[in-house]
């Protein structure tokens, strides 16, 4: 089977495509950095949407998510987001983490898998 990679890098992929599996990189809220949680799952969620069309795939096929987020405080404003953006009766399996990020003003990160 092929491979894919889509926005390479020296250190990674933002996109990874394997057969009918694509695979995405962390998305932080590059565009909301330092903004509320809201915005940057706003951010976030555009993102993936972006780079899921790139892979020929789109959120009603998602596999799996993993949400980092820097407080758990902010799960439901987070989830606020998610909820109304999520493919109804497409949910994937999913975990969230308090986790701290690789930068102070980014509160939001995830990784998802979906099939293309």
């Amino acid at each position: 089977m092929t491979i894919q990679r889509f926005d390479t890098g020296p250190r990674m992929s933002q996109v990874v495509v394997h057969g009918d599996t694509v695979y995405l990189a962390g998305v932080v809220g590059s565009n909301a950095a330092g903004e509320s949680v809201t915005r940057q799952t706003q951010d976030v969620l555009a993102t993936i949407d972006s780079h899921l069309k790139k892979a020929g795939s789109d959120k009603s096929k998602l596999l799996t998510a993993t949400i980092y987020i820097t407080d758990m405080n902010t799960f439901a404003e987070m989830n606020a987001v998610w909820d109304g953006w999520v493919s109804a009766g497409n949910t994937p399996a999913r975990a969230t983490v308090e986790a701290r990020l690789a930068s102070p003003k980014y509160n939001v990160e995830i990784m998802v898998t979906a099939a293309r």
